[in-house]
Protein backbone atom coordinates (compact mmCIF):
# COMPACT_ATOMS: atom_id res chain seq x y z
CA UNK A 1 0.00 0.00 0.00
CA UNK A 2 0.84 3.69 -0.38
CA UNK A 3 0.13 6.24 1.91
CA UNK A 4 -0.01 10.18 1.37
CA UNK A 5 -0.71 12.05 3.61
CA UNK A 6 -3.91 14.58 3.27
CA UNK A 7 -3.41 18.01 3.48
CA UNK A 8 -5.19 17.53 6.98
CA UNK A 9 -3.45 15.90 10.00
CA UNK A 10 -3.76 12.24 10.11
CA UNK A 11 -5.70 11.45 7.56
CA UNK A 12 -4.54 9.12 4.22
CA UNK A 13 -5.35 8.81 1.09
CA UNK A 14 -4.28 5.50 0.55
CA UNK A 15 -3.33 3.66 -2.37
CA UNK A 16 -2.99 -0.02 -3.79
CA UNK A 17 0.11 -1.60 -4.85
CA UNK A 18 -1.28 -3.45 -7.66
CA UNK A 19 0.80 -6.82 -8.64
CA UNK A 20 -0.57 -7.94 -11.94
CA UNK A 21 0.05 -10.70 -14.40
CA UNK A 22 -2.24 -12.08 -17.57
CA UNK A 23 -4.94 -12.68 -15.27
CA UNK A 24 -5.02 -9.88 -13.28
CA UNK A 25 -4.03 -8.07 -10.46
CA UNK A 26 -4.19 -8.43 -6.57
CA UNK A 27 -2.84 -5.84 -4.07
CA UNK A 28 -3.44 -5.46 -0.09
CA UNK A 29 -6.53 -2.70 0.98
CA UNK A 30 -5.40 -3.47 4.43
CA UNK A 31 -2.31 -4.34 6.45
CA UNK A 32 -2.45 -4.14 10.52
CA UNK A 33 1.51 -3.34 10.77
CA UNK A 34 1.59 -1.05 7.69
CA UNK A 35 -1.28 1.09 9.32
CA UNK A 36 0.92 0.89 13.14
CA UNK A 37 4.27 1.94 10.77
CA UNK A 38 2.03 4.81 9.88
CA UNK A 39 0.59 5.45 13.66
CA UNK A 40 -3.15 4.24 12.19
CA UNK A 41 -5.47 2.90 14.29
CA UNK A 42 -5.85 -0.81 12.73
CA UNK A 43 -8.46 -2.28 15.60
CA UNK A 44 -11.20 -2.68 13.18
CA UNK A 45 -14.82 -3.49 14.34
CA UNK A 46 -17.15 -2.85 12.33
CA UNK A 47 -17.90 -3.36 8.16
CA UNK A 48 -20.57 -1.78 6.65
CA UNK A 49 -21.50 -1.29 3.03
CA UNK A 50 -23.84 0.81 1.20
CA UNK A 51 -25.39 0.96 -2.12
CA UNK A 52 -26.57 4.65 -4.04
CA UNK A 53 -29.13 3.67 -6.70
CA UNK A 54 -28.01 7.06 -8.75
CA UNK A 55 -25.22 9.40 -9.11
CA UNK A 56 -25.90 12.75 -7.25
CA UNK A 57 -26.48 10.79 -3.30
CA UNK A 58 -24.81 12.21 -1.20
CA UNK A 59 -24.47 10.16 2.47
CA UNK A 60 -23.51 12.59 5.58
CA UNK A 61 -21.17 14.29 6.47
CA UNK A 62 -21.26 11.88 9.97
CA UNK A 63 -19.49 11.96 13.17
CA UNK A 64 -19.33 9.76 16.41
CA UNK A 65 -19.22 12.01 19.67
CA UNK A 66 -17.23 11.26 23.11
CA UNK A 67 -16.36 8.01 23.19
CA UNK A 68 -17.79 6.34 20.25
CA UNK A 69 -15.79 8.55 17.89
CA UNK A 70 -14.67 6.14 15.26
CA UNK A 71 -11.68 6.21 13.05
CA UNK A 72 -13.07 5.15 8.98
CA UNK A 73 -11.34 3.51 6.28
CA UNK A 74 -13.46 4.29 3.31
CA UNK A 75 -13.27 2.80 -0.29
CA UNK A 76 -15.43 2.04 -3.14
CA UNK A 77 -15.67 -0.76 -4.39
CA UNK A 78 -18.28 -0.40 -7.44
CA UNK A 79 -18.71 2.81 -9.22
CA UNK A 80 -17.06 6.25 -7.39
CA UNK A 81 -17.75 8.82 -4.66
CA UNK A 82 -16.25 11.97 -3.82
CA UNK A 83 -15.38 11.46 0.05
CA UNK A 84 -14.98 14.56 1.94
CA UNK A 85 -14.36 15.18 5.47
CA UNK A 86 -13.87 17.75 7.89
CA UNK A 87 -11.43 17.99 10.70
CA UNK A 88 -13.70 18.68 14.06
CA UNK A 89 -10.63 18.11 16.75
CA UNK A 90 -10.12 21.65 18.50
CA UNK A 91 -6.24 20.99 19.32
CA UNK A 92 -5.64 19.95 15.73
CA UNK A 93 -3.58 22.19 13.30
CA UNK A 94 -6.31 21.94 10.66
CA UNK A 95 -9.11 22.32 13.05
CA UNK A 96 -12.24 23.18 10.47
CA UNK A 97 -10.46 22.75 7.38
CA UNK A 98 -11.75 20.08 4.79
CA UNK A 99 -10.30 17.96 1.95
CA UNK A 100 -12.11 15.53 -0.87
CA UNK A 101 -10.99 13.28 -3.02
CA UNK A 102 -12.04 10.72 -5.58
CA UNK A 103 -12.74 7.08 -4.55
CA UNK A 104 -13.50 4.40 -7.13
CA UNK A 105 -13.43 0.54 -8.25
CA UNK A 106 -11.23 1.48 -10.57
CA UNK A 107 -8.70 3.13 -8.95
CA UNK A 108 -9.12 1.63 -5.68
CA UNK A 109 -7.99 4.38 -3.20
CA UNK A 110 -8.96 4.71 0.04
CA UNK A 111 -9.39 6.89 2.62
CA UNK A 112 -8.50 6.48 6.34
CA UNK A 113 -10.53 8.96 8.36
CA UNK A 114 -9.46 9.42 12.24
CA UNK A 115 -11.54 10.29 15.12
CA UNK A 116 -12.81 13.42 15.30
CA UNK A 117 -13.43 13.93 11.90
CA UNK A 118 -16.96 14.48 9.91
CA UNK A 119 -17.31 12.20 6.54
CA UNK A 120 -19.63 11.57 4.06
CA UNK A 121 -19.61 11.07 0.23
CA UNK A 122 -21.29 11.95 -3.06
CA UNK A 123 -21.93 9.26 -5.18
CA UNK A 124 -20.24 10.14 -9.06
CA UNK A 125 -21.92 6.85 -10.96
CA UNK A 126 -24.86 5.03 -10.78
CA UNK A 127 -25.31 1.65 -8.60
CA UNK A 128 -22.19 2.57 -6.39
CA UNK A 129 -20.88 0.56 -3.72
CA UNK A 130 -19.26 2.30 -0.95
CA UNK A 131 -17.29 -0.20 1.79
CA UNK A 132 -16.13 0.65 5.05
CA UNK A 133 -14.31 -0.68 8.73
CA UNK A 134 -14.63 1.45 11.51
CA UNK A 135 -12.66 1.14 14.87
CA UNK A 136 -15.36 1.39 17.14
CA UNK A 137 -19.07 0.60 17.59
CA UNK A 138 -22.10 2.75 15.96
CA UNK A 139 -24.13 3.87 18.49
CA UNK A 140 -26.92 5.58 17.92
CA UNK A 141 -27.01 8.13 20.84
CA UNK A 142 -23.71 9.67 19.80
CA UNK A 143 -24.67 9.83 16.10
CA UNK A 144 -24.11 13.75 14.83
CA UNK A 145 -22.80 14.99 12.26
CA UNK A 146 -22.52 18.68 10.29
CA UNK A 147 -24.02 20.14 6.70
CA UNK A 148 -22.68 18.89 3.65
CA UNK A 149 -23.19 22.01 2.31
CA UNK A 150 -21.85 24.03 4.75
CA UNK A 151 -19.93 26.92 2.92
CA UNK A 152 -17.73 27.38 6.11
CA UNK A 153 -16.26 24.23 5.08
CA UNK A 154 -15.63 24.71 1.60
CA UNK A 155 -17.06 21.55 -0.44
CA UNK A 156 -16.14 21.70 -4.30
CA UNK A 157 -18.57 18.99 -5.35
CA UNK A 158 -17.71 17.60 -8.68
CA UNK A 159 -21.53 17.04 -9.70
CA UNK A 160 -24.85 18.37 -8.89
CA UNK A 161 -25.95 17.08 -5.27
CA UNK A 162 -29.69 15.64 -6.13
CA UNK A 163 -30.81 13.18 -2.92
CA UNK A 164 -30.04 13.65 0.12
CA UNK A 165 -31.95 13.01 3.30
CA UNK A 166 -34.45 15.62 5.49
CA UNK A 167 -31.76 14.22 8.22
CA UNK A 168 -28.72 15.23 6.66
CA UNK A 169 -29.98 18.08 5.08
CA UNK A 170 -30.74 19.18 8.55
CA UNK A 171 -27.48 18.72 10.35
CA UNK A 172 -26.26 21.70 12.31
CA UNK A 173 -23.54 24.04 10.30
CA UNK A 174 -19.59 24.37 11.32
CA UNK A 175 -20.30 27.34 13.32
CA UNK A 176 -22.84 25.73 15.50
CA UNK A 177 -20.65 22.95 16.99
CA UNK A 178 -17.43 25.46 16.79
CA UNK A 179 -19.03 27.38 19.59
CA UNK A 180 -19.59 24.20 22.00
Amino acid sequence: MIFTPSPLVSAYVIELDRRGDDRGWVARSFCAREFEEHGLSSHFVQANTSRSAEPGTMRGLHYQTGQHAEAKLMRCIQGATWNVIADLRPDSATYGQSFGVELSAETGKQLFVPRGFANGFLTLKPDTIAAYMSDNYYEPDAEAGLRFDDPSLGFEMPIPVTTVTDKDRSWPLFETIKER
